[in-house]
């Protein structure tokens, strides 16, 4: 009896490997990054901000972060609303535990990252009915051993929220819904306001003229994506983010070309090829750890706040007032890193640095190494460059000093503490 249900339990266990294996894979990667790396960026801000001020403040929209900061442009609060609302019962276990505001970060964005790998999920399914489950397979293997993808999919940028839209169009053009596919594509553009059929995946590009010749059955998907990317490539701004919609089409290309490379890999004239592919998954893997480790050290903003709230934290009954300017505000902070009385936060614009000897703030988060009035009491190091040298290791990361903590000379908490001082 007992060995029957051990079997059955093994059984029931392939069958969930099977149905869902690959997107376990590609999940722990994306939620891996967004436990390495909560904090966000300045393209970020105005999601993350909506977000917070939909779970905290509610419906006292006079106090939501957008009527300070409006930004440029004019933004939807749609899949704020969406990702928030989804989120809602992490967020409420996060305030019955009276756990910080960052747990709710990591919440939101765990869940944006479900949201757009199911629909993934979603095209993937439509690729192995239509390719195979080897050109599934390799489709799966270069999105996890590439950065981009899974290290933005979390991330709430009005193009990743038109992302999960993308994957839908695409998972439909495949089943012949043409409209379907429209529909979708449509929406995404109207709503986020992004260019959804604009990307290049790094290995993508590299296999895509060979998917093309081995296999003619994706030049049907690869040309129109490929089209909008060269027009795109003629406006003066360019950033992944505004093309990264068609990195899962790009990424198709290259696993028609693995699979078809692979099934001859024992034919002599395909031997060369077998092992450039083999070598590219390596170069592709290799960049994908170097462009995390950068991308850990680029939040000096949040490590210096995280950093403050530790060591400055006072038993003192009065506000510690803390001034964050926008290059600190821009690399990491947002109002999820806050913490509750007795901090206070100000991101006053436009106040002249000889001007805070005058202000009452007992902290900054300043670019600048020294400020009149203000005791420097550490620096936060960020990402500068990339060093290539002719020894082991190869290719080294640097860092320079990027957010500078001061203390105001005129609080006993700042003599008092200690602190690891400025280069």
């Amino acid at each position: 009896m007992a060995a029957k249900s051990t079997e059955a339990l093994n059984a029931k266990s392939s069958k969930i490997i099977e149905l869902y294996g690959w997107d376990l894979l590609l999940g722990t990667i994306a939620a891996f990054y967004v436990f390495m790396v909560p904090y966000t960026k300045v393209e970020e801000s105005f999601n993350v901000q909506a977000m917070h001020d939909v779970i905290y403040l509610r419906h006292h929209l006079e106090k939501y972060d957008h009527l300070d900061f409006p930004g440029v442009v004019p933004r939807t609060f749609i899949g704020s609303i969406l990702v928030s609302t989804l989120a809602s019962p992490f967020t409420l276990a996060v305030h019955l535990l009276n756990l910080p505001k960052l747990y709710n970060l990591v919440a939101v964005r765990l869940v944006l990252g479900f949201i757009i790998l199911s629909t993934l999920r979603f095209f993937r399914i439509e690729v192995r009915r239509k390719f195979g489950h080897q050109v599934e397979a390799f489709f799966v293997i270069l999105t996890a051993i590439q950065f981009h993808l899974l290290f933005y999919c979390t991330r709430p940028l009005p193009n990743i929220l038109a992302l999960g839209l993308v994957n839908l169009g695409y998972a439909f053009w495949f089943k012949g819904s043409f409209l379907a596919a429209l529909r979708c594509l449509t929406l995404a553009t109207i709503v986020f306001r992004c260019d959804t059929l604009l990307l290049l995946g790094p290995l993508g590009l590299e296999l895509l003229l060979l998917g093309v010749f081995v296999d003619r059955r994706s030049l049907l998907y690869i040309l129109p994506v490929f089209s909008f990317v060269l027009l795109y490539s003629k406006l003066p701004h360019k950033e992944l983010r505004f093309i990264i919609g068609s990195i899962p089409m790009f990424n198709l290309s290259a696993a028609i070309a693995a699979s078809r490379i692979y099934n001859n890999r024992k034919k002599k004239a395909w031997e060369w090829i077998y092992f450039i592919m083999i070598g590219s998954f390596v170069v592709s893997l290799g960049c994908t750890v170097i462009t995390f480790m950068a991308s850990y050290e680029n939040y000096p903003g949040g490590y210096a706040l995280k950093a403050l709230h530790q060591i400055g934290h006072s038993n003192n009954t009065t506000y510690q007032w803390v001034h964050i300017d926008s290059f600190a505000a821009m690399n990491g902070i947002s109002r999820f890193c806050e913490n509750d009385f007795p901090w206070r936060y100000s991101k006053e614009e436009g106040i002249a640095i000889e001007e805070f000897q005058y202000r009452n703030f007992t902290y900054l988060l300043n670019e600048h190494s020294s400020i009149d009035g203000f005791k420097c009491l550490f620096a936060v190091n960020g990402f500068s460059k990339i060093y290539l040298q002719m020894r082991f290791p190869l290719i080294v990361l640097l860092k320079e000093p990027k957010v500078f903590v001061h203390g105001n000379l005129r609080n006993q908490d700042v003599a008092k503490s200690q602190w690891a001082g400025c280069p």
